[in-house]
C-alpha cells in the first residue's frame, strides 16, 4: 500500500508545491489504517462521498506553496485512483459487504424508552 508521503510526491509533480501542500489530505484518506491495516480500511474514505468530505474538512481549494489554487477534490480523485485505479461510490463498497446476522440484529426500544409511543392493542376473546 502507498504511504500518504508518495501520493503527495505524486501530487507535487502533477500540480507543483511542496510535499507538505499535500500531506493533511492523504493522510485523512489513509488515516482509516488505524482500524484495519490493510486493503479494507479504505472503505470508510476511498470513494466519492469521501471525496467531497475531504473537501468539507480542508477547504473546496488548496493554496500551493507557489500561489496556484487547485480543487482539494482533485487532490482525492488522484488519491483514491491512484490505490484503486477507478472512484467507486460508498454503494460500490457495500455491496462487496458480507452480511453478518449480528449486523442487522436490534431490538425495538420505542415503547420502552418512549411514553407517547401507543402500545399493541391486545385483544381478549
Amino acid at each position: 500500500m502507498a504511504h500518504p508521503y508518495h501520493h503527495a510526491l505524486s501530487s507535487v509533480k502533477k500540480w507543483g508545491g511542496t510535499v507538505d501542500n499535500f500531506m493533511a489530505v492523504h493522510a485523512w484518506f489513509d488515516q482509516s489504517k488505524e482500524i484495519t491495516a490493510d486493503f479494507r480500511h479504505r472503505a470508510l474514505r476511498h470513494h466519492a462521498e469521501g471525496i467531497f468530505m475531504a473537501e468539507t474538512i480542508f477547504g473546496q481549494t488548496l493554496t500551493l506553496s507557489t500561489g496556484r489554487i487547485i480543487p482539494t477534490r482533485w487532490v482525492g480523485e488522484q488519491h483514491v485512483k491512484e490505490d484503486l485505479g477507478f472512484i467507486p461510490s460508498f454503494a460500490d463498497w457495500v455491496k462487496a459487504i458480507r452480511p453478518e446476522p449480528w449486523m442487522g440484529r436490534s431490538e425495538r426500544i420505542e415503547a420502552l424508552v418512549d411514553p407517547h409511543h401507543a402500545s399493541p392493542v391486545v385483544e381478549v376473546s
